[in-house]
């Protein structure tokens, strides 16, 4: 069962927990538990850019602390609300 980017954040935009497990820019893989809607860290300056026509998730990384960006196109899982949606072009 995969699912689109759009979903996805209709999925996650109330702030709900999930995990996710993508490849990063250097090839590594990283599994992530994140949440988005997160204000901590926010400076209000905003972005210099839209994550979303980026093909990028905005996250708040829960185990390290800081806001990050997952690129879909990376994504190999997502676990949402229990379920979990893979992605076959890994």
């Amino acid at each position: 069962m995969t699912i689109t980017l759009q979903e996805i954040l209709d999925k996650v935009s109330n702030g709900k927990v999930f995990s996710a497990k993508f490849v990063k820019k250097d090839g590594s893989i990283r599994t992530m538990n994140c949440r988005t809607g997160v204000v901590k860290h926010v400076t209000g300056k905003g972005r210099n850019f839209d994550p979303i026509t980026a093909n990028l998730i905005p996250v708040f990384d829960m185990n390290n602390d800081g806001h990050r960006f997952i690129n879909y196109a990376k994504l190999i899982w997502i676990k949402i609300g229990g379920k979990t949606f893979n992605f076959n072009n890994k």
